[in-house]
């Protein structure tokens, strides 16, 4: 079986709370690489363990494993979203760190890839991994998409809000800003639906890698992939920003995503668990005109317009 390693760097205050995230989430096991248990080794009988290997942190590595599945990506979000969360029960979350990585040296993808076929969102685009045929329907915008270890199949509800959303507001001529791009389907999405650039940009290496590739497979030569903090690196300014991200960095976003934005310019935000959605409206409605909310099971997206 072919496995995907997701490992948060945290505090020792929030080691079972993530822990008890992953078990929910579906884990099939669980690493807990705690600098405490070697001290206390050190302190008993077992006085092996070496003293170069202990050190004074208060740092715990959590390393869970989720079996690959057509799914299995898009929980990483779910996970974020959840850690994240810990905040507003006042739990020290220390610096957080996420990674994931693929583990076993087989190929993994076609452990899913089966399960993975051709499908609508919207009124025109269709998803179509690029290993299936499929012989698109007058007027209809097909995305040849190959996740790798990237996030974004398209197939979870952020996706599909977002996607609904482009198809509405994306327009000839416009310059738009994927921010927390994934695999690079919404900047497809967007370059396909007629903008004229478009800017995808993402902090994790995995995903720069899958989106320039996919970008590559798409055979677009107006979209820019660039590794980025959010909109750290992007210069010039956007008629349409859409982020599918988390609330909590959204919330944190909003000003700079405002600055960013053209006259008018429409911002699309995902990626928001229900809990979370009058924060995150509380924050855009300081520089957004809201004009629509979209949901989708536990999830919600939110269409607003520059003031």
């Amino acid at each position: 079986m072919k496995w995907l390693e997701v490992k948060v760097t945290t505090s020792v205050e929030a080691e079972e709370a993530i822990t008890n995230i992953m078990h929910e989430i579906g884990a099939g096991g669980v690493v807990i690489e705690d600098p405490n248990d070697l001290k206390m080794l050190n302190d008993s009988e077992w006085d092996y363990v070496d003293p170069d290997m202990i050190v004074n942190t208060d740092k715990v590595v959590i390393s869970a494993y989720f079996p690959l599945m057509p799914n299995t990506i898009d929980k990483v979000s779910i996970i974020k979203d959840r850690i994240m969360g810990l905040k507003e029960y006042n739990l020290d979350i220390g610096d957080f760190t996420f990674e994931t990585s693929e583990v076993d040296d087989d190929d993994w993808a076609n452990s899913w890839k089966k399960y993975y076929k051709p499908f609508k969102i919207g009124k025109r685009v269709v998803i179509k991994p690029s290993w299936e045929d499929y012989k698109p329907e007058e007027n209809e915008i097909v995305v040849e998409l190959d996740p790798g270890m990237a996030f974004g199949t398209g197939s979870h509800e952020t996706t599909k809000m977002c996607i609904e959303f482009l198809e509405d507001y994306v327009k000839p001529n416009n310059v738009v800003f994927d921010v927390g791009c994934g695999t690079g389907i919404l900047s497809i999405v967007s370059s396909k639906l007629g903008a004229k650039k478009v800017y995808a940009v993402d902090l994790d290496d995995v995903a720069i890698k899958v989106a320039s590739l996919n970008v590559k497979l798409n055979n677009l030569d107006n979209i820019e992939v660039l590794k980025s903090d959010l909109l750290h690196e992007l210069t010039g300014k956007a008629d349409l920003i859409v982020a599918n991200i988390i609330a909590d960095i959204i919330i944190k976003a909003t000003y700079d995503i405002h600055e960013k934005l053209n006259e008018n310019g429409i911002f699309i935000s995902s990626g928001i668990i229900k809990d979370r959605k009058d924060d995150v409206l509380d924050a855009i409605s300081k520089y957004f005109d809201i004009i629509d909310i979209k949901e989708d099971g536990e999830w919600i997206a939110i269409l607003s317009r520059k003031k």
